[in-house]
């Protein structure tokens, strides 16, 4: 039934558009969310809906007797915009044997994803190499669906409250803007939505956004002597300045941050260029945007007549923050892993999660492996052993907080 569901969800194209203006961003994220309502309410759960943002809720009543806390379940219904994903066709692999997965159109090397090398014997789903698969989150949101049906089907599952948040625009950055974290009334959330096989993220960066507007005069060039002012030079000499040897992503790995510059656009008049600021360390961003702000000007002095404009956006701190107000967010999570007998790990997140934003607007939320692998890419798969262990997990994992008092 699970894999069922999965096929089903990938199957609608749920992209998000960075470039619209409308939220949710694409219209099949709309939906995918009625689809997703209809089924909850199929379940018994009366009270799902989609709100006016095309977010899906729902709630699971408590089995347990008294005032205990309330969990919520949060995933993704929009998928990545940076490889295709229309007409979605998933491949279904029983009993993987091993080996290279020659799909129609590209392959799965076991050099290129050594994980392979532990599922022999798993039952993979691929495409067929031109689009994306969409388990970054199609996978969370089929564990938490499948989860529903589960507890509603057998009431002797002991747990609380379990609020069921499925939201749009987590792969644009907009995946936490709707949610009405007060009306959920919960102690701490989940979100189904990492790599790989039980892994905890406890840790995300901390994110600044940064954009830098360099203002010149444009006219025409045939009568520009000692007049035209040409931004784009002072553009170039301001991306010239910045760290290449260090302090980049493609220099850096593990708990180092780096300045990614990674849109330019503009003419003689004005050119934008944005960049992004990563660390675990929020102190570090404040170093960045510092640098940023003098190699910015100084690029701007360089070209008499232009001016830089430097502008830094908060964006989100390190789930480490506020997960300290909770430690028992992820203890009780390693405590279910431990109750399954599956070795678990605590991860820390080279990027951002819809649990860093929630966790810094006070409900603390680490993430959840969901079988996801090659995410973003057109050789992605999900694992359906490793979805199943993650729902038998999350049954375990409600429980325990089943003991906790509201």
């Amino acid at each position: 039934r699970l894999l069922d569901r999965f096929c089903r969800y990938v199957r609608i194209e749920t992209s998000a558009d960075p470039a619209s203006s409308s939220y949710p961003s694409s219209d099949g994220q709309w939906e995918l969310g009625r689809l997703l309502r209809d089924e909850l309410v199929a379940m018994g759960l009366t009270d799902a809906y989609q709100d006016e943002f095309g977010l899906v809720y729902a709630t699971i009543p408590a089995t347990a007797d008294g005032d205990t806390a309330t969990i919520a379940l949060v995933a993704h219904m929009d998928t990545s915009p940076e490889a295709p994903a229309n007409n979605i066709q998933p491949n279904v692999i029983n009993n993987y044997d091993g080996s290279d997965i020659q799909l129609p159109h590209g392959i799965i090397a076991v050099d290129q994803v050594p994980e392979l090398e532990e599922m022999v014997g798993d039952t993979l789903i691929t495409t067929d190499g031109t689009t994306l698969l969409g388990g970054d989150d199609k996978a969370g949101v089929a564990i938490i669906m499948e989860l529903a049906e589960t507890l509603v089907e057998q009431p002797r599952l002991r747990h609380g409250p379990v609020k069921i948040v499925l939201t749009c625009d987590e792969e644009i950055g907009h995946g936490t803007d709707k949610i009405n974290i007060a009306s959920l009334g919960a102690t701490a959330a989940y979100t189904i939505d990492g790599g790989g096989h039980a892994i905890i993220d406890h840790e995300t960066f901390s994110a600044d956004g940064v954009t830098v507007i360099f203002t010149g005069y444009n006219i025409h060039p045939a009568i520009a002597k000692d007049r035209m002012s040409n931004s784009i030079r002072a553009a170039a000499d301001f991306v010239a300045a910045l760290p290449k040897d260090d302090r980049t992503p493609e220099t850096t790995q593990d708990r180092e941050g780096f300045i990614h510059v990674h849109d330019v656009e503009g003419g003689v008049g004005e050119t934008r260029v944005e960049l992004i600021l990563r660390s675990f360390e929020s102190d570090d961003l404040k170093h960045y945007a510092e640098l940023v702000t003098r190699l910015a000007n100084e690029a701007a002095e360089k070209t008499p007549g232009v001016a830089a404009d430097v502008q830094v956006r908060r964006q989100y701190r390190n789930l480490r923050d506020g997960l300290a107000h909770c430690p028992e967010a992820v203890e009780l999570a390693e405590e279910a892993f431990g109750t399954l007998g599956i070795d678990c790990q605590r991860a820390i997140i080279r990027g951002g999660t819809d649990g860093s934003q929630l966790t810094e607007k006070g409900l603390p939320t680490p993430n959840l492996s969901s079988g996801q692998h090659n995410i973003h890419s057109v050789l992605e798969f999900a694992n359906l052993d490793e979805m199943l262990i993650a729902g038998e997990h999350l049954v375990l994992l409600l429980e325990a907080w089943s003991h906790k008092l509201a």
